[in-house]
């Protein structure tokens, strides 16, 4: 099974299947969302531990060393890399989205200087690399990346990060809905569960982007891995 015909939901299992994909590099950007020192850190209790520890494993063994890869790769072919990361400009929090301020897992007080609210030092930026910082879900809302990708000429954009099914559905969503061509890289991104990454892949695939592979991925630039 190839990302054509990968990660269908009930909408386009009879779907045919979608042409090729072409990334110019100069039009291109992989955007790396969330992807920070928080979320590696070890919960409260031994309990909460052991939930975890899935998303744990996958994020250390998958998805970190494959974001890092992809960047590498990336960065070689010309394609400019961009992180998001989730942190609020007031120690307090007071900039913060709604949907970061209600109790619960979404809760989130990242002060901007605070070591947990930094991006993994594995996946962090490089040399001049572009870095938004974001209170909301999507990595578009309430930041200038849409101005930014626009004035860079750049229509595609390959999505990595976390989680499946909060931030980057939302970024994709929204990207979607400026126009963007969106290629999700599956074994880059993660959320709390692989039922709830896979679902949330299966949602917004062909619809709002093309699931795909890391490996995948490199074939759509002009050929070369």
């Amino acid at each position: 099974m190839t990302w054509k015909t990968a990660y269908r939901s009930f909408y386009y299992e009879t779907a045919p299947e979608p042409e090729d994909i072409v990334l110019p590099p100069a039009e291109t950007a992989l955007l790396v969302i969330d992807i920070q020192n928080t979320y590696l850190e070890p919960k409260d209790t031994p309990e909460e531990n052991t939930r975890w520890q899935p998303f744990f494993d996958r994020m250390n063994s998958i998805v970190i060393p494959n974001t890092r890869a992809l960047q590498d790769w990336a960065r070689g072919k010309g394609i400019e890399v961009i992180h998001a990361r989730i942190a609020c400009l007031k120690e307090d929090g007071r900039d913060r989205s709604l949907s970061q301020k209600k109790p619960g897992f979404n809760y989130l007080l990242l002060p901007k200087d605070r070591a947990d609210s930094q991006i993994v030092d594995a996946v962090a930026p490089m040399d001049d690399e572009i870095v938004v910082t974001k209170t909301t879900d999507s990595a578009l809302t309430g930041t200038n990346l849409r101005m930014v990708l626009h004035n860079m000429g750049i229509r595609n954009v390959i999505v990595a990060g976390i989680f499946t099914d909060q931030c980057i559905s939302s970024s994709v969503r929204s990207l979607a809905d400026e126009s963007f061509n969106l290629v999700v890289v599956e074994d880059c991104c993660a959320a709390a569960t692989d039922a709830l990454h896979r679902h949330e892949l299966e949602v917004i695939n062909m619809i709002y982007c093309h699931v795909v592979s890391s490996e995948e991925v490199k074939e759509f630039v002009a050929g070369q891995l």
